[in-house]
C-alpha cells in the first residue's frame, strides 16, 4: 500500500508560511524578561522595603545575588549533577511512558487490568517514597532516577494512551478504505496524529523530572541541587539555599524551553493547522 502517507496536512500558504518564516519575535524574549524584572521587583519590594517576611525565611534578591556569586564552585557544578539526574530519568521515564500508553492504547483489556493500578501509584504523594527508596535500592543516582519516573510517567501513558485512542475519524477511514495493515496504519496515521498529545504530557513531565531530581536527592548523597539545600538550609544559610531553588527554576525552563524547540522542528505542521491567540 503505497498511496497512505503520514498524516500531517501540507505546507501553509500564504499568511501562516510568512509568520513561520519569520523567526523567533522579539515579544519572545522581550516579555519573559519583563516578567522576570517584575517580580525580583516585587521581592525586593517584599523582602527589602515593606518588610513583610523575615529574611531568614525569605532572603532578598540582592543577598541571594551574593551567595550565589561566592558558592558558584560548588552550585555549578551541582547544577551539572541535577541536571543530567533530570534528563536521564525524563529519557528513561518517556520511553517506558509511550510504550505502557501503547499498549493501553491497543487494548482495551489492559486498560480495564491496569489503568485503576497506576491512578492509584500517581495518587500517592511521591515524597512518602523517599526514605523507602534508600531502603530499596540505595543511596547514588538510583533513588534520584526512580523519584523522577515516579513523578514523570504518569502524564506521559495518559497523553499517549489518549493520542493513540482520538485519532481523526476521517484520517481512520482513509487508512481503512485502502486496505492498511496495523502497522502501515500505526507508523503512517496513529502514531503522527498521536504525537501533538504526546509532547503535551512530555512538557507537563518536564517540570516534574526536575522536582522529582530535587526530591530524589534529598535521600542521596549525590550533590546535586537538591542535595545543597538540604545542608545549606540545615546551617541556616537560607540565602545559600534559595540561591540553589533559583537554579533549578533555571534549569527547569531551559529544558522547558528545549523541548518545545525540539516540538516546534519535529512537527512543523502543528502551528500551521492550528489557530493563533
Amino acid at each position: 500500500m503505497t498511496q497512505l502517507t503520514e498524516a500531517r496536512p501540507g505546507a501553509p500558504a500564504g499568511p501562516a508560511r510568512a509568520r513561520r518564516g519569520r523567526g523567533v519575535p522579539p515579544a519572545a524574549v522581550g516579555l519573559p524578561v519583563l516578567g522576570l524584572v517584575i517580580a525580583v521587583a516585587a521581592w525586593w519590594l517584599v523582602t527589602s522595603v515593606l518588610h513583610l517576611v523575615h529574611p531568614v525565611a525569605l532572603p532578598p534578591p540582592q543577598a541571594v545575588a551574593r551567595s550565589l556569586a561566592a558558592t558558584t564552585d560548588v552550585l555549578l557544578p551541582a547544577l551539572g549533577i541535577t541536571t543530567w539526574m533530570t534528563l536521564s530519568g525524563f529519557l528513561l521515564s518517556s520511553v517506558v511512558g509511550v510504550l505502557i500508553g501503547m499498549a493501553l492504547a491497543a487494548s482495551r483489556r489492559v486498560e480495564r487490568m491496569f489503568a485503576p493500578l497506576l491512578v492509584a501509584v500517581n495518587a500517592v504523594p511521591k515524597i512518602a517514597f523517599g526514605p523507602l527508596l534508600v531502603v530499596a535500592v540505595g543511596f547514588g543516582q538510583k533513588p534520584i532516577l526512580t523519584m523522577v519516573f515516579l513523578l514523570c510517567f504518569f502524564p506521559i501513558v495518559l497523553s499517549t494512551a489518549t493520542g493513540l485512542t482520538t485519532t481523526p475519524a476521517d484520517l481512520a477511514e482513509l487508512g481503512r478504505s485502502l486496505n492498511a495493515s496495523w502497522w502501515q496504519s500505526f507508523r503512517k496515521v496513529r502514531l503522527p496524529a498521536a504525537l501533538p498529545q504526546i509532547f503535551v504530557g512530555l512538557k507537563v513531565a518536564m517540570p516534574l523530572a526536575a522536582i522529582g531530581a530535587v526530591i530524589g536527592e534529598f535521600y542521596s548523597d549525590r550533590p546535586g541541587l537538591g542535595y545543597q539545600i538540604l545542608q545549606y538550609n540545615g546551617v541556616g544559610d537560607t540565602a545559600t539555599a534559595w540561591a540553589a531553588i533559583m537554579l533549578v527554576a533555571l534549569m527547569s525552563i531551559v529544558l522547558y524551553a528545549a523541548l518545545s524547540a525540539i516540538e516546534r522542528f519535529a512537527l512543523p505542521w502543528v502551528r500551521a493547522t492550528t489557530s493563533a491567540r
